[in-house]
């Protein structure tokens, strides 16, 4: 498996690349799936991404991925490939959901391959930006890189993202996992 993450700038307009790897709220039947039907059609197939670490996020109840070269498992999730015409329409609602326009970011979209079963394919991923969340309270790794096996994955309540002191004045935000 390419384990390789790329950190290929971003443009503003949509992209040739239509594909997204969820991991989290977006899978289906989790909590924000709706959002990721909300840009149109797109086919779902199972897939694998190595070299990241999925975390269960305190108090906010979020999964996040961290960048993690040596990790030695994978994370289990969905290849999303969205059709030409609904790839732009779907961009926004995964960006702004993922909290990617915020300052700072709370994640950011960078290209990856992943293993599906007709092999790599090449996807987008949302990587959280807040590499100091690790090491602070809350940061709990799904060991199985499953977020399935997450039992308190469907609570409802508020959700607050962890802030930094760069953060001040900063309030709750959208972002919640993909």
């Amino acid at each position: 498996m390419d384990d390789s993450l790329s950190s290929e700038p971003l443009s503003s307009g949509p992209s040739e690349l239509t594909s997204v790897f969820v991991y989290g709220t977006l899978m289906p039947g989790e909590r924000w799936e709706s959002v990721a039907r909300q840009g149109g059609e797109y086919q779902a197939q199972m897939a694998q991404l190595g070299g990241v670490v999925l975390a269960d996020l305190r108090p906010e109840g979020y999964p996040a991925l961290f960048e993690e070269p040596q990790a030695s498992s994978v994370v289990h999730g969905w290849l999303y490939t969205y059709t030409a015409a609904s790839w732009p329409r779907a961009l926004p609602f995964l960006d702004d959901l993922e909290g990617l326009h915020l300052s700072p970011p709370l994640y950011q979209r960078v290209r990856v391959s992943v293993q599906t079963a007709d092999g790599l394919a090449p996807a987008w991923v949302y990587l959280y930006a807040r590499p100091g969340r690790r090491q602070a309270p809350g940061f709990v790794p799904v060991v199985s890189g499953r977020w399935a096996d997450v039992p308190e994955r469907h609570l409802e309540g508020p959700r607050q993202t962890w802030e930094t002191p760069e953060d001040e004045g900063g309030g709750p935000t959208s972002g919640l996992g993909a």
